[in-house]
């Protein structure tokens, strides 16, 4: 009997590892759709101009709008102190301001809400302890990431309250970026506790789909920068930009800042990522297919270079009609879900992590 029971213990451990894994990738499934929602309504301020509709940032008193017209007049008196209504806004009627207050309000609601959704299950987890060890750390560091996340949009919105009719294109990227970032980290911990069919891919097909992450990342940041200095509103041809494939006056002096403040120069550059993402994932595909043929991994590939495909298409789609709303925000959904893909197709070339069960029986 005793046998028995020494036998069967490890078939109970590896069945409680898997449950309490299936509730924390739940979680962390429910997290990301909320980061997702918190990135399109992000996009959706920032192309109606409503960034800067509340002047001030109250984490707490934030969370109450203007319940009736007395404060609804003092929240306009605030915003038209500011050099957006003056120069561009000026003369706005009350229900035009509350349109812009409602998409700024609501994305600060959400930005509030993922940390809560993200923060009180934690905890939970970790009382009863279904947070394995190693993880805690990940997690704990997407937590301080989040937490971060909200000092830099303040200190975004910042930049356009004095001197400025928006927000720093700088610090527009790095807002964008770095949600981009916590999307990532939350679903590779969500892949990583996922059971996978097939063992881990070689080491050179980790490391090129952990490429085509950090590719997408950084075209995202180039995005914000394009959406910061509205520079996807002009040159709106495709495949020649100003009439050439490779247009001129790129590099004005000084140099450097043409990369960050040149509205031609950051909109080229953002084409060169996107076909340097094209390009990396057909070869990926194919090698992928090559070396691991019909595997999940090489269908995966497969899969990630078509979405690939589709981004570009819809991203060529918002430059040639000057970029609409719903072509905007359709562009930077399918860019987070390029990247949310990419993320989870890397975890897959790794494997899930060790169970718990599995690592105490090594020890």
């Amino acid at each position: 009997m005793a046998a028995a029971i020494s036998d069967a213990a490890p078939f109970a451990a590896r069945d409680r590892d898997l449950r309490n894994r299936a509730l924390v990738r739940g979680w962390l499934y429910v997290v990301l759709l909320v980061l997702f929602a918190l990135v399109l309504v992000g996009g959706a301020t920032r192309l109606t101009n409503s960034g800067l509709s509340i002047t001030e940032w109250q984490p707490i008193h934030g969370v109450i709008p203007p319940l009736n017209d007395a404060e609804w007049q003092e929240e306009f008196l605030r915003y038209q102190q500011t050099p957006q209504y003056a120069e561009l806004n000026n003369g706005m009627s009350i229900e035009a301001f509350k349109s812009i207050f409602w998409w700024e309000w609501v994305h600060r609601i959400l930005a509030r809400s993922v940390g809560v959704v993200f923060a009180l299950p934690l905890l939970f987890f970790w009382a009863t302890r279904r947070i394995e060890r190693g993880l805690g750390t990940k997690l704990s560091g997407i937590l301080l990431l989040g937490a971060m996340q909200g000092a830099i949009g303040w200190w975004m919105v910042a930049s356009g309250l004095v001197d400025r009719v928006s927000v720093s294109q700088y610090r527009l990227a790095t807002h964008l970026t770095l949600a981009a970032l916590i999307f990532t980290a939350t679903m590779v911990v969500a892949r990583g506790l996922a059971p996978h069919s097939e063992p881990a891919a070689d080491r050179s097909t980790q490391r090129l789909a952990g490429f085509l992450v950090l590719l997408a990342l950084v075209q995202i940041y180039l995005g914000g920068l394009v959406a910061g200095l509205d520079a996807g509103l002009s040159y709106n041809t495709w495949p020649l930009m100003d009439g050439k494939l490779v247009p001129g006056d790129l590099l004005l002096e000084p140099a450097w800042r043409n990369f960050f403040e040149n509205p031609k120069t950051v909109q080229f550059v953002h084409r060169v990522g996107a076909y340097t993402i094209f390009a990396v994932a057909l070869w990926h595909m194919i090698a992928t297919r090559r070396r691991l043929p019909g595997t999940t991994h090489a269908r995966r590939a497969t899969l990630l270079f078509l979405i690939v495909v589709v981004q570009a298409s819809i991203g060529i789609g918002t430059l040639l009609m000057q970029v609409p709303l719903h072509m905007a925000l359709t562009h930077q959904a399918f860019a987070l879900f390029l990247l949310g893909f990419a993320a989870a197709h890397w975890r897959g070339t790794k494997g899930a992590y060790p169970l718990p069960h599995e690592i105490a029986l090594r020890g």
